[in-house]
């Protein structure tokens, strides 16, 4: 298992504090969303396309927090591609590694962490969210990720689409927040995020929200 061992050697969370954006929280609301959030990561779920990695580096700037991608620190540690790592070992044998990868990111929170659009699948990486995360599911209809991962010829389970959605929803739906993904900007669905982190981390009403 020498690919899978080697995606344990990842080094610490791959991204650097962002800068502030010009739309981010107010201060208060902020603060207390890092306070609520404690040393749990903001996990990001859902299939390809659906944004996982923008959205999720958005959030992280918004918020001040680092951003890691499971998927990247797969990549790097591997020293190949995900098409290249399914080509060479297998489905399972990725799955494998992701899951090692995925347990490892979590213990490096508070974060922004986007998985893989096959990570639920796992039901101890399941647990390990559930644990050391809040869940967000960003929901994209099948129209939409046909569209977004046609743009990119190295998704390699692009033409599984059909088949794995009704599969992976299901998981997806545990998810403590649904945000639907859809065709606005990723600023957009960044705000309805932040819009409603308050409940799930238990901030009465969040402080001073205007509305």
């Amino acid at each position: 298992m020498g690919t899978v061992t080697s995606f344990e050697k990842t080094s610490m969370v791959n991204a650097a504090a962002q800068k502030p954006a010009e739309n981010a929280p107010d201060q208060a609301l902020k603060s207390e969303i890092l306070r609520a959030l404690g040393s749990r990561s903001l996990v990001l779920v859902g299939m390809m396309g659906a944004g996982k990695s923008s959205i999720g580096r958005r959030l992280a700037t918004r918020l001040g927090l680092n951003f890691a991608d499971a998927d990247t620190e797969i990549e790097t540690a591997a020293g190949m591609t995900i098409p290249e790592i399914f080509e060479k070992h297998g489905e399972p044998y990725f799955r494998a590694g992701e899951a090692r990868v995925i347990a490892r990111l979590l213990d490096h929170g508070p974060q922004v962490l986007a998985t893989g659009g096959g990570a639920v699948m796992d039901q101890r990486t399941r647990d390990l969210i559930r644990s050391k995360g809040i869940s967000i599911w960003l929901k994209a209809d099948l129209d939409v990720l046909s569209k977004r991962t046609k743009r990119r010829g190295d998704r390699p389970l692009v033409d599984k689409m059909k088949e794995l959605l009704p599969l992976r929803e299901p998981l997806y739906a545990q998810s403590e927040i649904v945000v639907q993904s859809r065709d606005e900007p990723h600023d957009t669905i960044v705000d309805e995020i932040i819009a409603v982190l308050p409940k799930h981390l238990n901030i009465a009403d969040g402080p001073e929200k205007n509305s």
